[in-house]
């Protein structure tokens, strides 16, 4: 069979989990066309606003996506075909299974964000700890999709200070950037979602798309008999190094290299935003199960291109960063144009990830603090403060702290599934489409944790699988026991 088969097998398998496990899970949750959603019931012109499907789906899709399905699968191209077997069954299997819950479990809960769906769920202890971590975890993510983007720009315009404030500039181009970002940021962020997130970003999810497409039909016109050149099933399972030296044992570290692409905690932060402008519970399929349907396509073409273009992995490893693996073969493949295309997108990708970020952070602390934000002077009591928090963490040298996003993006993810079990589980529906999913991500991340030798326990590899599938076990078995009662305070008519 040609390896190009490979592929094409892949993408029809996306489809087939859209078409059969994606009604299969809308039947399960039970999409209620007749249920008023909040977009009608709390309908206030800034946060909950009907719009067309098809926009909040494209809205979905780039407020997930950022640097993820690009990035993520570039990286885990290491692990060979193997990464693609993660990308196409952890989409349909995991993260669309999250994000729908994450985005439907909103709607249920009036547009709740993460926090209050986990305490309703899980209680009040769990609902603290996931409003701090993700509160965190928003406010880190946008500063560093706001620096990234600066940086990127910084490159392309290094003379941009001296033009504009003349020689010896008070603010370099980096911070000249930075700033109209945050301005940027700033604005998105109060200003009503229909009026510019629902204006602008339907054309930058279609870009997206259309750089995906691109790549992949020149794939087929100019590399067809090079598909998956140097993978191999037994040969690149278990890369032994990267370029540093670092030793990549495929479980866990690929589940969590690999996580917009096929499961992503990030993405709960993101669909309530979108949770509020659905006209329909049965939307809910298409947006949140198809947006991660259709970032996993994404995500399948990058791991695609980097084990196609490059003739071998020392080649690939040798490209260096994922944006230059990006830029480099987006040129090769597309001309000059694909490597505008490429710029854009990296530049768009971080941004459009970044105010929605900063978004949810102001929409997570009103909501814990029961504050009304359909009038502008409370929506900037709260962006105020979270905007100066992010310009001072904007300054720190995020290459350590960075590392702890993998680890903390799929341990959110997990504490997301869990919740959406619990939920199924205490109404009497087949909870096991999330709890199993639950548990293997739970034991992939602590056994990362456990393992990383740089931000975790330093443990060998074969000490920390064991730590990470007994946490699972445990964490399952007090799920099983307990997890059907009712939380007090819950909402039961959700």
């Amino acid at each position: 069979m040609p390896r190009f088969m490979w592929f094409i097998i892949a993408v029809a398998g996306l489809i087939l989990g859209y078409i059969f496990y994606g009604k299969f899970v809308e039947k399960v949750f039970g999409a209620d066309p007749t249920r008023k959603v909040p977009a009608i019931t709390k309908a206030d012109g800034v946060d909950y606003v009907q719009m067309p499907t098809w926009k909040v789906w494209l809205i979905q899709l780039l407020n997930i996506a950022g640097v993820g399905p690009v990035f993520g699968p570039i990286m885990g191209a290491l692990y060979g075909p193997t990464a693609l077997l993660w990308i196409v069954l952890g989409s349909i299997f995991a993260g669309a299974v999250h994000d729908y819950f994450s985005g439907m479990l909103s709607v249920r809960y009036g547009g709740a964000n993460v926090p209050e769906i986990v305490g309703q769920n899980l209680g009040k202890v769990a609902r603290g700890l996931m409003a701090v971590f993700a509160i965190l975890l928003l406010l880190l993510v946008g500063t560093v999709f706001a620096t990234a983007p600066a940086g990127l720009l910084a490159k392309l315009t290094p003379d941009l200070a001296t033009k504009l404030l003349g020689e010896s500039p008070v603010l370099g181009t980096f911070g000249i950037w930075l700033g109209i970002i945050f301005i940027y940021y700033f604005v998105a962020t109060l200003v009503p979602i229909d009026k510019l997130i629902g204006r602008i970003y339907p054309f930058f999810g279609a870009l997206l798309i259309i750089m995906a497409l691109g790549m992949t039909i020149t794939m087929f016109t100019q590399l067809g008999d090079q598909f998956y050149s140097w993978a191999d099933w037994s040969q690149n399972q278990h890369p032994t190094h990267d370029q540093d030296g670092n030793q990549l044992p495929l479980w866990p570290l690929m589940f969590i290299t690999i996580a917009c692409g096929a499961l992503s905690g990030f993405h709960s932060t993101q669909s309530p935003l979108m949770a509020r402008c659905l006209r329909n519970e049965r939307d809910g399929r298409l947006v949140f199960y198809g947006g991660m349907i259709s970032e996993g396509f994404i995500g399948l073409v990058w791991a695609t291109v980097g084990m196609t273009f490059y003739p071998t992995v020392q080649e690939f490893l040798a490209a260096g960063a994922p944006a230059n693996v990006v830029y480099t073969t987006s040129v090769a493949l597309m001309g000059s144009v694909g490597g505008v295309l490429a710029i854009l997108g990296v530049i768009v990708l971080p941004v459009t990830s970044g105010d929605t970020a900063f978004r949810a952070a102001r929409l997570t602390i009103a909501e814990l603090a029961h504050y009304d934000q359909t009038n502008k002077i409370r929506r900037l009591t709260i962006a105020v403060p979270v905007f100066i928090l992010g310009i001072i963490l904007s300054q720190i040298d995020f290459n350590i702290i960075w590392r702890y996003f993998g680890w903390s993006n799929q341990s959110l993810a997990a504490i997301m599934l869990w919740a959406s079990a619990a939920y199924l589980y205490r109404k009497g529906k087949l909870h096991w489409i999330c709890t199993i999913p639950a548990f293997f991500i739970t034991a992939a991340s602590v056994s990362f944790i456990v393992y990383e030798p740089n931000m975790g326990l330093h443990m060998g590899i074969p000490a920390a699988n064991v730590t990470g599938f007994v946490v699972a076990v445990v964490i399952l078995a007090l799920f099983l026991k307990f997890g059907r009662k009712p939380v007090a305070g819950s909402d039961t008519s959700a």
